[in-house]
């Protein structure tokens, strides 16, 4: 006895494959809403806006290879260096502060200090990288 085998239809109805489609279109696109970017928020001055700063109102910090946080010469301490900022920014309210990055420093240190600087609600922050007598590496 023969039996007769019936092949497997493809997806004959289209219209139930495009439901599919659109729902999944749907859903990928409230999905991407909930994608959140974290990061830091920084202001950055308009482009035809001058600023000027007074050299009392200059705070330099410097972060060297090993991630120390330096002021005026001195090792500082980051609860130091916060206490320090805050006092300065009640006295001077158009406080800028400057901080210059050794080529090698931990990468997290400068985090810190940019989230120290946010955290304190300092409205100019600027940073730059030292120049190394042997170059960048």
């Amino acid at each position: 006895m023969k039996l007769n085998r019936r092949g497997k239809n493809p997806f004959q109805d289209s219209s139930a494959s495009s439901d599919i489609a659109f729902l999944l279109i749907i859903y990928f696109i409230v999905i991407a809403g909930f994608n959140i970017n974290k990061g830091f928020l920084m202001t950055l001055p308009q482009k035809d806006s001058a600023r000027l700063i007074l050299k009392d109102d200059l705070l330099r910090f410097e972060l060297d290879e090993s991630g120390a946080l330096w002021y005026q010469g001195e090792m500082m301490e980051w609860g130091v260096a916060e206490r320090e900022i805050r006092a300065l920014i009640n006295r001077h309210p158009n406080l800028a502060v400057v901080l210059t990055i050794d080529p090698r420093t931990p990468w997290q240190q400068v985090v810190s200090f940019v989230e120290l600087a946010q955290k304190l609600e300092v409205e100019s922050f600027s940073f730059s990288m030292k120049d190394t007598p042997g170059g960048p590496i």
